[in-house]
């Protein structure tokens, strides 16, 4: 497979980072997150890029990030919340194994207080949240595989959740026969195969 084994997508605060970061455990892999390697070739925050740049500077590293991960990157990567706004980025996601986590505007009060250190929130964050989500929320589906809905479970239930929606569980237990076939993950999103 060329490509990552694993891209995440979803709104700021949904545990796109833990979540991650357990699949490439579990799948013996590397862990990557476009925001953090932004992060690390600007020397600075991203909200200090937000502020001192302006959005669309952003959007243009951004950009550049997930093309980079994408073709070097073969195991577990996350994207930015806003990722998926760019046009081409969503054609390169076009037939690989994205998962869209989800989580509703109570879950993301609750995990995040809504605002801190989250540039596009700075002004009434739950007004904020839920207009970033009906913006985004049809380009998540679009490019995702599968949904996985994160409200009120754990990060290991996201994970575990993850990779039975993709049909990796042979992969993530040691000593398991990868030959043998996999059950069909529950559910399914609208116009995809899985919702988990």
């Amino acid at each position: 497979m060329s490509g990552p084994q694993i891209v995440l997508v979803g709104p700021m605060g949904v545990g796109k980072t833990t979540v991650g970061a357990l699949l490439a455990e579990r799948l013996d892999t590397d862990y990557r997150d476009t925001d953090a390697d932004i992060v690390a070739a600007e020397g600075r925050e991203i909200s200090d890029i937000f502020f001192d740049e302006g959005e669309q500077h952003f959007r243009d590293l951004e950009r550049e990030a997930v093309r980079t991960a994408l073709a070097e990157h073969r195991g577990v990567l996350a994207l930015g919340g806003g990722a998926i706004l760019d046009k081409d980025t969503r054609e390169l996601l076009a037939d690989l194994p994205v998962v869209y986590l989800s989580m509703e505007a109570n879950e993301a009060v609750r995990r995040t207080g809504l605002g801190l250190a989250r540039p596009l929130l700075a002004i009434n964050p739950r007004q904020q949240w839920k207009l970033l989500m009906e913006e985004r929320r049809s380009l998540y589906t679009e490019v995702a595989r599968v949904v996985v809905p994160t409200d009120e479970r754990a990060p290991e239930e996201v994970a575990e959740a993850v990779i039975e929606a993709l049909e990796l569980g042979a992969a993530a237990v040691p000593g398991a026969d990868p030959s043998a076939a996999p059950g069909k993950a529950p559910g399914t999103a609208p116009g995809k195969e899985n919702q988990a």
